[in-house]
């Protein structure tokens, strides 16, 4: 009788596996599909209309970041290609404001590129600005006064504008000071601007004393997801056998919790993720990280995925949604440092970026 029941459920599994396999590579069509619109639009839209601001920009640091995983997905090698055509353009420099995060964001994707290319130009200027970074003093305080942000990693979105770059050029270079850096820096800024209680980060000290209208904190979702998004992009530079991981997948890890706990009905984060009512109405960018963020913790068995798949599948669901009709992402909240409002047809090139790096991931969860 044993026998006979486990055959019949090796049969059952034979005749449904295909059945899974098959709806599997749907998921995965209907992903990709969306994936190459969102960056099609977005890309054509920068060469069609022109790029508003120097390439070397932080908000092209994100969009290239996305657009790089996008890149390692698709077999496509066109997606490589135009990014190995910006960096030409620019001769592969960083922005002007040497030590400034935001302006060297841009050196995760040259590193990615230069360890695949084995081209050492790509990160020339870029390493040059990194050993000066190494050798700094850093002991000022993260007040946010006197330009601090130039100099130090003073406001959370660092938290994924620097790291990663930082990582990045350790693993193109297998110099482990970079790294090392990164990870110092990481806990300056996390011991200066994490609430433990609270279990999220302050934009920057001007916000340590704010408040919203229903006398919350002022946490800002965008902000928070650069923190969660930023932190699993230095994870991927670190080896599995630094001892700097573990206190970080603990901070991920606390981080995560009370992010799934935040979201909305609707699948999102709104702007305020304490105060989402003053701010109704859906946010795609920092959707886009915490869906990145999370959805990359259950594939690398950091997160439980009985019980974050749900929180992913309808963080992704919701920005599919938000997608137009031609592939323009809305609902993207304007550049700034705190929640604001925001509508159907606000984009910015960042969010289409913390898009395709959300799709990869949820792609990834199909396998």
């Amino acid at each position: 009788m044993m026998f006979l029941r486990r055959l019949s459920l090796l049969m059952l599994l034979a005749v449904n596996l295909p059945c899974l396999a098959s709806a599997n590579r749907t998921k995965t069509d209907s992903l990709t599909r969306v994936m190459e619109k969102v960056y099609n639009w977005q890309w054509n839209n920068l060469e069609t209309n022109g790029w508003k601001r120097r390439k070397t920009d932080w908000t092209y640091g994100v969009m290239y970041a996305g657009m790089m995983d996008w890149a390692r997905f698709s077999p496509d090698k066109t997606y490589l290609n135009n990014l190995v055509s910006v960096g030409n353009s620019i001769d592969w420099r960083i922005g002007p404001e040497r030590s400034f995060a935001d302006d060297y964001c841009i050196g995760q994707t040259y590193a990615e590129l230069s360890a695949i290319n084995k081209d050492p130009r790509y990160i020339q200027d870029f390493r040059k600005m990194a050993d000066s970074l190494v050798q700094a003093d850093h002991s000022e305080s993260l007040l946010w006064v006197k330009n601090i942000h130039t100099r130090e990693w003073a406001w959370c979105d660092a938290l994924f504008m620097g790291p990663a770059a930082l990582g990045q050029l350790s693993k193109a270079t297998g110099d482990k000071r970079y790294r090392d850096l990164a990870v110092s820096l990481w806990w300056k800024t996390t011991n200066y601007l994490y609430d433990k209680n609270e279990r999220l980060f302050y934009r920057d000290s001007r916000y340590f004393d704010k408040q919203e209208k229903n006398g919350t904190k002022v946490f800002w979702s965008r902000g928070n997801g650069w923190v969660l998004a930023g932190l699993v992009r230095l994870l991927e530079t670190i080896p599995s056998n630094d001892k700097a991981r573990k206190p970080l997948i603990k901070l991920y890890q606390q981080m995560a919790g009370r992010v799934a706990a935040l979201q909305q009905a609707d699948g999102t984060w709104h702007a305020s993720l304490l105060d989402p009512q003053s701010y109704p109405n859906k946010e795609t960018s920092g959707t886009g990280l915490f869906c990145f963020a999370l959805a990359y913790g259950i594939n690398h068995h950091l997160l439980p995925s009985k019980q974050y798949l749900p929180v992913v599948n309808k963080a992704w669901a919701a920005l599919v949604s938000s997608v137009h009709p031609d592939g323009k992402l809305g609902y993207v909240q304007p550049v700034g440092a705190s929640p604001d409002k925001v509508t159907y047809d606000d984009t910015d090139v960042y969010g289409p970026g913390a898009f395709l790096m959300a799709g990869v991931q949820m792609a990834a969860l199909q396998k």
